[in-house]
């Protein structure tokens, strides 16, 4: 039997990247998302499945888990890339908006790995990546809650890395600079805007600023690094902040 991969936010972006990727090698892919058009298209294309799952949810958590268990009856692959970044600034931050932060970027990768984790023990060789960010290793201004589970998020890789060695499980964050998803592109679109720039001199005097590379990350780029982490080869690499990010935190 084909390994079998959980894949958060998996319609689009970085998350659709890795399943195109995983299911490349072979791998089945479950696509948890909100979309259902998208989520249904890109699981269909890739003959794997698709639940429609709200992970700001206790209760969608569990059913996404056993959703993949009762499709394919194992789970070896976690891969949590669910989320979302709001911009303002400390004094005007939504309470609201941090709360559903915390349980879909944070909350819901620690309930997702907890439901999962028999079946990735009994996997002998399961494998758990969390998408970070370079927000993961600093910080940026206006930020706060991105920034805040950014680095939480690597906080619990660490414990899930030392309690999940002893069974061949491996858990590691990748933190990429920022990435041509269509998030991206809408603050790309909006900065030009008010700051009355183009969008390619907010690409490489706002977004680029801190890199060595002026260059966006593509999606494709990460699920690259995704796919190596799940693989045999990375057996050894655990509890690991995989930065990819042009040299932005060289300094």
């Amino acid at each position: 039997m084909s390994r079998v991969a959980l894949i958060t936010g998996g319609a689009s972006g970085i998350g659709g990247a890795c399943a195109k990727k995983l299911a490349r090698q072979d791998i089945k892919v479950v696509i948890v998302d909100r979309d259902r058009d998208k989520g249904n298209a890109i699981a269909n294309e890739l003959k794997g499945s698709f639940i429609d799952a709200d992970l700001s949810k206790r209760e969608d958590c569990q059913k996404a888990v056993q959703g993949a268990i009762e499709q394919y009856g194992q789970l070896d692959i976690l891969i949590n890339n669910a989320g979302f970044q709001h911009i303002d600034p400390i004094a005007d931050f939504p309470e609201e908006t941090w709360d559903k932060m915390i349980a879909v970027m944070l909350t819901a990768p620690f309930l997702l790995t907890k439901y999962a984790w028999s079946y990735l023990i009994q996997s002998k060789c399961g494998r758990i990546v969390n998408i970070g960010s370079v927000h993961s290793l600093t910080a940026s201004p206006f930020k706060i809650g991105y920034v805040t589970i950014k680095h939480g998020l690597v906080g619990f890789t660490k414990v899930v890395a030392l309690e999940g060695g002893e069974h061949g499980l491996t858990c590691n964050t990748i933190c990429p600079a920022y990435v041509r998803t269509p998030l991206v592109e809408k603050q790309i679109a909006d900065q030009a805007r008010t700051r009355g720039i183009s969008p390619e001199e907010v690409e490489e005097k706002v977004l680029l600023a801190k890199t060595a590379i002026k260059k966006l990350l593509q999606p494709e780029d990460v699920a690259n690094y995704v796919a190596f982490l799940c693989s045999g080869e990375a057996w050894a690499i655990t509890g690991s902040v995989q930065a990819i990010d042009m040299a932005w935190t060289a300094s």
